[in-house]
């Protein structure tokens, strides 16, 4: 099967500065992939990249191809053409995403105009269907309602209402659930793994959150320092993570059952994109470090089980028992 979108090479420098680094990514229709990783390595950037959303400073290099359409360096009104209609995104901040002094029902509307031509009736029928699809209850009598007369979570619901008004084969969530309570997480997560079911889109999650991550992808791809580290299925990459970097996100998570112990963090910080170390971004902070990993910057090479790895000295595959990493995100 065809991709739906296919990424090679995508670089991205602000003010001469890179902080994209050759970024190849395939998502295929009806995907869910995930993207994990520290602030600042790269997920949020690699998608605006994409779709044509960074300011005009940014210098963004490669190619990106939707279903054999080029989005790289295409004219504004196509890039328009696109973005909302065949690839919507979830901002991570819904209360800066909608407009503050334009009623809910007006902004869904609006983008039911754009991206499928309804007004009037027909659209207002059809925003108050995603209303209530997205789980806003009384849709018809909230309809006239400002922004800030909801809840955090149901302005995220409104947010995926207005994602889904475009009827998109692709929806990119960019950590929606990151200023939200625990159980509105929990809500948020079950409403896009069963609109994904229920429409057949594809999904590319973007997340601190391992144990989300688990919940709703079936790939996941580790980024760090602008490139991505490690990728593969989720089952295999949660049951053995073999790049150090990958293995400390999981190490640095609280166990769920067992005796309380020390969490084990990952030492020092990601490094500055002004001043990227030679070889591995990695090995400063990374204990499996050598010479070699000083001065050599190691590929992105497939493996023998399937997956794609950046280390030259990464993790030894366990002996088969019960994987710590898959306890440590078990609900």
């Amino acid at each position: 099967m065809a991709n739906l979108v296919e990424i090679r090479d995508l670089r991205v420098a602000f003010d001469g500065v890179p902080v994209l680094h050759g970024i190849d990514l395939d998502v295929a229709p009806g995907e869910a992939l995930g993207l994990v990783g520290e602030s600042g390595c790269g997920k949020s950037v690699t998608w605006l990249a994409a779709l044509g959303l960074l300011p005009a400073k940014a210098h963004v290099g490669g190619s990106v191809v939707l279903e054999h359409r080029t989005l790289s360096g295409a004219p504004r009104a196509e890039l328009e053409a696109v973005r909302g209609g065949r690839i919507a995104m979830i901002f991570q901040d819904p209360s800066s995403a909608l407009n503050p002094v334009i009623r809910v029902g007006r902004q869904i509307c609006e983008a039911l105009r754009l991206h499928r031509g309804l007004t009037g009736a027909p659209a207002k029928a059809e925003a108050l269907r995603l209303m209530d699809m997205v789980g806003i209850p009384d849709a018809r009598a909230r309809f006239d309602l400002y922004p800030h007369e909801f809840s955090g979570g149901q302005c995220q619901r409104m947010m995926i209402a207005m994602a889904l008004a475009g009827e998109p084969d692709l929806l990119i969530a960019d950590e929606p659930t990151t200023a939200l309570d625990a159980t509105i997480q929990a809500q948020i997560l079950d409403l896009l793994a069963s609109l994904r079911r229920e429409t057949g889109m594809a999904l590319v999650f973007i997340s601190h959150d391992l144990g989300a991550v688990a919940q709703v992808c079936e790939r996941v791809c580790v980024m760090y320092a602008g490139r991505i580290v490690e990728q593969g299925p989720v089952g295999q990459l949660f049951a053995a993570p073999r790049h150090p970097y990958t293995r400390g996100l999981f190490d640095a998570l609280p166990r769920m059952d067992g005796p309380r112990t020390r969490l084990i963090p990952i030492d020092g910080t990601v490094p500055d994109p002004r001043a990227l170390p030679a070889g591995c971004a990695f090995a400063p902070r990374c204990t499996r470090a050598q010479a070699f990993c000083q001065g050599e910057r190691p590929a992105l090479l497939p493996q023998t089980d399937g997956r794609q790895l950046a280390c030259a000295y990464p993790v030894p595959m366990p002996v088969p028992t019960t994987s710590p990493a898959r306890e440590r995100v078990s609900q």
